[in-house]
């Protein structure tokens, strides 16, 4: 890979953002549990787990290949050498970070344990503020046009 070169951050954030958010779910859920509506609608939220686990699998294997296959670079504080917007990049600008959210989404559903979805909506906007304002500003800056013609046809989320 190319542009391994860190360019807008030392630390890379949403991964750091996402394991504290896990770390923390699971410590407040042993500590401090919070009431749960698993008892009515239980079956189908296990169910809806499993599907955006599914969906968390397949958004990370995607969006690696297509970044490969563009021979860009992974990391996340890395300046990308290409814009990649085929794959899971056409339907949302961030499919790893919404991977990440969908994770603690899914296991918030599977377990019970709703700190995972209080943490996965705090993740996102923590990820947002904390990475990716600044990564479109560089793809913008690097890619001009072409970025701003993609990000106005592509939400960044979903």
């Amino acid at each position: 890979m190319t542009g391994t070169q860190s360019k807008h951050g030392i630390i890379p954030w949403p991964p750091v953002i996402y394991v504290v958010a896990i770390a923390l779910s699971v410590v407040l859920g042993m500590f401090y549990p919070l009431p749960w509506i698993g008892d009515i609608f239980g079956a189908i939220l296990v169910g809806a787990g499993w599907v955006a686990l599914f969906g968390v699998a397949a958004l990370w294997v995607t969006a690696i290949r297509a970044m490969v296959r563009a021979k860009t670079t992974l990391n996340p504080n890395a300046e990308p050498d290409h814009l990649v917007t085929s794959g899971p990049f056409g339907i949302t600008r961030n499919p790893m970070y919404l991977a990440n959210t969908l994770l603690l989404i899914g296991v918030s559903f599977i377990t019970g344990i709703a700190w995972f979805l209080l943490f996965a909506f705090l993740a996102a906007f923590a990820t947002q503020k904390m990475a990716i304002e600044k990564e479109e500003k560089m793809l913008a800056a690097k890619f001009g046009k072409k970025y701003r013609d993609y990000a106005k046809r592509v939400r960044r989320w979903i």
